[in-house]
């Protein structure tokens, strides 16, 4: 290599380093222009390429760095990577063994192996090498997460238990093993044990988001009369959904309330008692004097089942609906019949989409229904569903408000667990919930009721990815 040349890769690593990835991307192409036979800046400026998303590109580097060199370990662990990404899972399989086999103590091709391994969903392969993954680095973060993952989808609560207790004693002052303690006792229903634990999600880097640096005091529920509370919303459209019912209880202590919520949201969630002033995430916040996000209220107020706020409706719908007139002229005509509201999938990219969504071609026995007009509240659809006379509301809906309007004629919702579930239950719409094998904390485990919305009916997978069974409990619970 030309030492003069060197500067440049010199130059692209540190910037990687650093996370300043845009700009080190022209300074990995200027060393490859003239460096176009070094091995291993094809293989950083590959895994450079993969996290920010660009897998073709990625593909690309990683294949260069193999065909200069075709026993690189990295260029082979970085192309499995991208393969997995890109769902070309058997290849990438092939190359992450053969870098183990090369090299058995290789922690990164083990850890990206059972990534892939979980994927396809091989779960006792993944289980098997994140075992001897464990065994080279008992304490190797990832592992353990990743080994939580696998016991929770597939509802394994004792080994669930036993890692974060291995891991614990391991690193005790672990913020994401405490997370899990909390998000397993919420599961189990001991909610005044699970939320101490769970505000441990606030110190974990990028669990939650978004990312907050106030400099005002979090509220501990004491009186706040004559100052003003910051209530900020967290996670996702939902999570603001259900945890706005605390805002009456959090106005009865003190002074003035203003919310910080989702531009979306920010018309419907003014309708809740306790607010007085709603602000859409990126406007000027007014001064204030604290602050505590939404998810932390139920553990401020000591929250347990029998205490969870659940006087409903406490939404309405707002003075302004943008699509009132087209969503009321699809209502109109199916006056005569049971109007039923129908979700199936979520946003594709949440983390746990691939488990909370049905496949719409699921949904077919759901046909035989007679005397049903079936209203979808899908967004962005690619497949609807096989039900006869579908209405789709989805190009009528801006925004919540839209959707608030539309939910209220409604028979029936039907939907898995998105923003929808929420506002239908906040509204005091009947809801039928659909649920994987493994639910979310808030939906518990063994009951088919939420405490936190009364006019829920909760339907669980009996086993792992069984929607079938559940599109039975429907039509059963329909015929009720």
């Amino acid at each position: 290599m030309n030492p003069k040349h060197w500067k440049w890769i010199e130059k692209a690593r540190n910037l990687d380093r650093q996370n300043k990835r845009h700009e080190a991307i022209p300074a990995y192409r200027r060393f490859l222009e003239l460096e176009p036979g070094d091995a291993g800046g094809w293989v950083d400026f590959g895994g450079l390429l993969m996290v920010m998303g660009e897998l073709e590109e990625a593909q690309q580097a990683c294949e260069r760095a193999l065909r200069i060199d075709g026993l690189n370990l990295g260029a082979m662990v970085n192309l499995g990577c991208v393969l997995t990404h890109r769902g070309q899972l058997v290849e990438a399989e092939g190359y992450f063994r053969r870098v183990l086999v090369r090299d058995p103590r290789q922690l990164d091709a083990r850890m990206a192996l059972a990534e892939c391994l979980f994927k396809k969903p091989d779960l006792d392969g993944a289980r098997s090498e994140l075992n001897k993954l464990i065994q080279l680095d008992p304490g190797h973060a990832s592992a353990h997460q990743l080994l939580g993952q696998l016991f929770f989808g597939r509802g394994m609560w004792s080994e669930f238990q036993e890692e974060i207790q291995r891991y614990r004693e391991l690193d005790p002052d672990s913020g994401y093993v405490e997370y899990e303690r909390g998000f397993l006792s919420l599961l189990f229903g001991d909610l005044p044990h699970g939320w101490p634990l769970y505000e441990a999600r606030l110190k974990v880097p990028g669990l939650v988001g978004p990312e907050r640096h106030f400099t005002q005091p979090q509220w501990k529920g004491e009186s706040f009369v004559g100052r003003t509370l910051l209530l900020h919303f967290e996670q996702g459209y939902g999570d603001t959904l259900m945890f706005i019912r605390f805002a009456p209880l959090v106005k009865a202590l003190g002074g003035r309330v203003i919310l910080e919520a989702q531009a979306p949201l920010a018309d419907l969630v003014a309708t809740c008692q306790g607010v007085d002033v709603v602000i859409p995430h990126g406007a000027p916040t007014p001064p204030f004097d604290l602050q505590l996000s939404l998810l932390s209220l139920p553990g401020v107020f000591n929250t347990g089942l029998e205490s969870i706020p659940a006087e409903i409706p406490y939404l309405d719908i707002p003075t302004w609906v943008p699509n009132r007139i087209k969503i009321a002229q699809v209502l109109s005509e199916s006056n005569d019949k049971i109007r039923i509201g129908l979700v199936w999938a979520g946003n594709p990219t949440h983390k746990n989409d691939g488990v909370r969504s049905i496949p719409p071609g699921v949904l077919t026995p759901l046909a035989a229904l007679s005397g049903v007009a079936w209203h979808s509240f899908q967004l962005g659809v690619k497949e609807e569903a096989p039900l006869p006379s579908i209405a789709n509301l989805g190009p009528l809906i801006s925004n919540f408000s839209d959707t608030a309007y539309a939910l209220s004629g409604m028979d029936l919702v039907i939907t898995v667990d998105t923003a929808l579930a929420h506002l239908a239950g906040a509204l005091g719409i009947p809801v039928f919930l659909l649920v994987p094998f493994s639910p979310d904390w808030r939906w518990m485990l063994g009951r088919s009721d939420s405490p936190w919305y009364p006019t829920m009916r909760i339907l669980r997978q009996p086993n792992p990815g069984n929607w079938e069974a559940v599109i039975q409990q429907v039509i059963q619970g329909l015929a009720e």
